[in-house]
């Protein structure tokens, strides 16, 4: 569950450079979104559900293309972002057009597909045997428990000082390639 939950996606992304951004307090409200997107995915997967997307392509290739529109919108504000002159947007304020950081989470974490697949694959061999009514909830609650304690403590380390004035030193050049990552997994999922 850890590696995937800190292997490069859309999700580390998303959460490296808000709590680089916009500070900690955006960043764990960051966390608790993408944590409250995986207790979906956590749901489906322990329900069974997330095997009706292998099973119906149909569904499974519109829900990727969904996420793909998504994840190039996220990659052109950052990008964006990344043009934007340094005098015209402090790099300590938030733009106002960057939303709630607790629903970018959710939804970053809702539209990637790749999270079912990851966590249905995870959870079948410890749902294959006759287990008592409460295991499936004790698995639901470490998955969902990692991801919201492990994102937060890797939002504060973020906020570590000579790691962010680093960042602030190079924040347009990063957030041009995060940008770039995130459009680049857009096209991955949108094209097979």
């Amino acid at each position: 569950m850890v590696l995937g939950q800190f292997s490069p996606g859309p999700d580390m992304l998303l959460l490296t450079r808000t709590a680089l951004k916009e500070g900690s307090g955006n960043g764990v409200k960051m966390a608790a979104g993408i944590a409250c997107g995986l207790s979906v995915h956590a749901t489906l997967a322990v329900g069974g559900v997330a095997v009706l997307l292998q099973k119906f392509p149909a569904v499974r290739l519109g829900f990727q293309w969904i996420a793909g529109l998504y994840l190039l919108w996220l990659a052109f504000q950052l990008i964006k972002s990344a043009f934007t002159p340094s005098g015209e947007v402090s790099r300590t304020e938030t733009p106002q057009s960057s939303g709630s950081p607790f629903l970018r989470g959710v939804l970053c974490n809702l539209f990637n597909p790749k999270v079912a697949l990851f966590l249905a694959a995870v959870c079948a061999p410890f749902l294959s045997e006759n287990h008592p009514a409460w295991w499936p909830w004790a698995i639901w609650g470490i998955i969902v428990g990692l991801g919201i304690s492990l994102w937060s403590l890797w939002v504060i380390l973020l906020q570590w000082p000579p790691l962010r004035s680093r960042y602030e030193r190079s924040a347009r050049w990063i957030d041009g390639v995060f940008g770039l990552a995130l459009g680049l997994l857009a096209a991955r999922l949108m094209i097979p």
